[in-house]
């Protein structure tokens, strides 16, 4: 990552440090730093741990609205306040360190951050796994659970507990739900596919889809009967069902990630009853995803034959 100079120009209270790529504005208070405004185009930034020797301790209103270069981007550990709609429409932000502990934390903060994989609690006490970045992440921009944004609970039984409980609710919602409450609201154009309930309820089941692939991944403290709600949701949309979302979002979304036909193949989402047509699916677009699935196939069938061949009468 790209650390931040120590040199700036000092404006009375304020001061400019130049970045690789930008600069970072801060408001230099009697005990401690306000970063105010960040302009750049760093793909990765780390705050430093002191301005004028005072910590950083607060991220200003909109400080980074709009950073759409930023792809890293990791806070200082003294940090006690986020201030509203701080990294909004950061859309092409992954990853965001930021402290282990309790935060003040305005509204919007991620806002239309589409593209964030992890939110990484660091300085912890005890290592929080590898799940846990990726589940804090998620409640923000997937179960748009703001309660859930606390590092410092983030991974306990509660956490994961309160997680569970909110994607269950979300995955629990009629596919329909909410068409009617949008188009009275004039939220979409009128004559848009997105006024068209089939295209609504299809959207709505992908988002049920992503989000249970993802729980399943990153499965820390999943209890074995929610494994089951979610394994069964997936295959029930699987290729070859009367709606295929589980593998349209594969194909559309993941078409060259191997880790996803691994995890279909796993999950039973590809079987021995749409193989086949899946491979069709793939034409000549995915060539090494084919090859990867008729390999695994054909290692599955050798060691069913090896099976069947120390197979003897009694």
């Amino acid at each position: 990552m790209t650390r931040t100079g120590e040199t700036g120009k000092l404006k009375g209270k304020e001061i400019e440090v130049t970045t690789e790529y930008g600069l970072i504005r801060y408001a230099v208070r009697d005990s401690d730093v306000v970063l105010t405004e960040y302009r750049g185009r760093d793909l990765r930034l780390v705050i430093p741990e002191t301005v004028m020797e005072k910590p950083v301790t607060v991220i200003g209103k909109k400080a980074f609205l709009g950073a759409k270069g930023l792809r890293e981007l990791a806070l200082p550990r003294q940090l006690g306040e986020i201030q509203e709609w701080a990294f909004a429409s950061c859309s092409n932000l992954e990853i965001l360190s930021i402290p282990a502990k309790k935060l003040i934390a305005g509204q919007g903060i991620l806002k239309d951050c589409f593209h964030l994989q992890q939110i990484v609690p660091c300085f912890a006490e005890s290592d929080i796994g590898a799940d846990i970045p990726f589940l804090l992440a998620a409640a923000m921009n997937m179960l748009e659970a703001f309660y859930l944004f606390d590092p410092q609970t983030a991974g306990s039984t509660g956490w994961l507990e309160q997680w569970d409980a909110r994607m269950r609710s979300l995955l629990e919602q009629g596919d329909a739900e909410g068409f009617s409450k949008m188009l009275l609201c004039g939220e979409e154009d009128y004559g848009s596919r997105e006024n068209n309930i089939d295209y609504y309820m299809e959207q709505k089941r992908r988002f049920k889809v992503r989000l249970s692939m993802l729980r399943l991944m990153h499965d820390a403290g999943l209890a074995p009967s929610v494994r089951e709600e979610l394994t069964a949701y997936l295959t029930a949309h699987t290729k070859g069902k009367d709606t295929e979302e589980t593998w349209k979002v594969v194909l559309e979304e993941h078409g060259d990630d191997r880790q996803y036909y691994a995890f279909l193949l796993d999950h039973d989402c590809i079987n021995s009853e749409n193989f086949d047509d899946v491979l069709a699916d793939l034409g000549d677009r995915h060539t090494e995803m084919k090859a990867f699935l008729m390999n695994s196939r054909r290692m599955e069938k050798g060691c069913e034959d090896a099976f069947a061949g120390l197979a003897f009468d009694l």
